[in-house]
């Protein structure tokens, strides 16, 4: 077999399916009411809380609503991808696994390495920023922290290099990821429980804020909607407003955390369908009206803050009894995505050490959590360290590319599925396919476009990277270098 055809070998549906079998068994403990939680807890956090007012004030304006309402559609059309391939693969690698049976194994290795890339950033970035609001929150109530434990020790310089803020390290952002680690190594019942929990809370406490602020909304705050562009691209103009999608659209990436749970599902055919779309359809709701309500009580341009619902409440004295409940539905919000993100990368690197990617301990199944132990753990001691060192600002621009490269595979993934094997059963089946899985590849594409150079920089070094591991270890090692033609779906 030529080397280009070993790069790009597929496992086949069917012995993905049947190594399920065989496979260390997880606790299937997981409904469609836990799957949907779990997607609103991956998904409503920082974004809401804190990017929405760095995108309206320095990319969108006012269209921000347009903003998210760009980016939910091409989350939408990914997610209804994802509902047809996790449906019919309910295995845990997500979209690793799904183009891995699609477009082959060097196409699936760097979605799971963008996707490891994608969940650390996230559990980290939500930290710090979980970070921020807890020294605030703990400010008034009289307790003060030293800058030096509450910030990170980095800042961005200029071009790659990196400057010293004089600060040791982020203890709050370091703590809550441990703690948070400690859940997910437990058991996913007890994940899904604190979760769940999480979600009621602070989707209350948005609730509130939207019914609260709508009687405080000026109008002539939303003019003009789509301010014009400053001469600079990404600064207002519909490139602004592209940018900002292209920045908000990792606060849309729940369900792909629901994807990774399918092991643990107690009908995966039926319930991560009906997880995966409600979780995307009620934060998008959320999402619009909030930043609608907020882009209404004050003008756009006071919203590039760390906490730009306060900022909104602080304009209204008459509201200042909601900013108590607000912060802590902040907190709570970005401890469930902190939860989730560490939920789910563990399992990610438990499929790809299933197809030998990746060394066989971390594919160790707790004799008495059921849960992927060695992999939770690499992950929650590497975003904690993480945590600890990096601000927010260079960990948020890491977000958003993984993830948009994993929606675009498994948008085109579908459709490579839909004509190579027409006859599978498929549980849940995305409509107009050729349409919708064209249309969520293409604003995928376009939204990573939209992305800073240094962002693509970064990538570029990442997969260099990635591709390095993968050259040194995956590839000799991969099952595919060792299982018998008909072991593998007769290749």
């Amino acid at each position: 077999m030529s080397l280009t055809k070993r790069l790009f070998a597929v496992r086949s549906v069917d012995s993905l399916v049947r190594d399920l079998d065989s496979a260390p068994p997880l606790k299937r403990v997981l409904t469609a009411r836990s799957l949907t939680a779990i997607g609103l807890g991956s998904t409503i956090g920082t974004g809401i809380f804190i990017l929405t007012g760095t995108v309206a004030a320095n990319h969108a304006g006012p269209a921000l609503t347009l903003a998210l309402l760009i980016a939910a559609l091409g989350s939408g059309l990914a997610a209804i991808c994802y509902a047809e391939l996790a449906a019919m693969i309910p295995v845990s690698g997500s979209a690793y696994t799904y183009s891995y049976a699609t477009l082959g194994e060097a196409v699936a290795w760097i979605i799971g390495w963008n996707l490891t890339l994608e969940y650390l950033m996230s559990a980290s970035a939500v930290a710090v920023g979980w970070s921020a609001y807890v020294v605030n929150l703990l400010g008034d109530w009289g307790i003060q922290i030293p800058d030096a434990l509450a910030n990170a020790p980095l800042m961005k310089g200029e071009g790659w290099r990196f400057a010293r803020t004089g600060a040791i390290v982020n203890v709050p952002a370091m703590l809550i990821v441990l703690a948070l680690g400690w859940v997910c190594y437990v058991g996913v019942r007890e994940s899904s429980t604190v979760n769940t929990i999480m979600v009621f809370i602070k989707v209350g406490v948005i609730v509130v804020f939207i019914l609260a602020g709508l009687a405080h909304v000026d109008t002539s705050n939303w003019t003009p909607y789509i301010p014009p562009n400053t001469g600079t691209f990404g600064e207002f103009g519909w490139s602004g407003v592209m940018q900002g999608a292209a920045i908000i659209f990792f606060s849309y990436i729940g369900f792909d955390a629901a994807a990774t749970t399918a092991r643990e599902t107690r009908d995966p055919q039926r319930d991560l369908p009906i997880g995966i779309l409600s979780a995307l359809l009620i934060s998008a709701l959320l999402y619009v009206a909030m930043a609608a309500v907020m882009t209404g009580m004050v003008p756009y341009q006071q919203l590039n803050v760390a906490d730009p619902v306060a900022v909104a409440l602080d304009a209204h004295p008459e509201l200042k009894w909601l900013g108590g409940f607000v912060k802590l539905g902040a907190i709570i919000g970005m401890t469930s995505v902190v939860l989730m993100s560490l939920l789910g990368q563990p399992r990610i690197l438990l499929a790809m050490a299933d197809d030998g990617l990746l060394p066989p301990r971390v594919k160790h199944i707790h004799p008495k959590y059921r849960t992927p132990s060695v992999a939770t753990a690499w992950t929650v001691v590497l975003a904690a360290l993480i945590a600890g060192v990096f601000p927010l600002d260079i960990l948020g621009e890491l977000i958003s590319v993984g993830i948009l490269l994993a929606f675009t595979v498994v948008c085109v993934g579908v459709l490579v599925l839909r004509y190579k094997r027409p006859d599978i059963e498929r549980p849940f089946r995305a409509p107009f396919a050729p349409l919708t899985c064209t249309l969520g590849a293409a604003i995928s594409l376009a939204l990573i476009v939209s992305l800073w150079n240094e962002t693509w920089l970064r990538l570029v070094v990442w997969t260099i990277l990635g591709y390095s591991i993968y050259a040194a270890y995956g590839y000799r090692h991969s099952r595919l270098r060792h299982e018998r033609p008909s072991a593998n779906g007769g290749r």
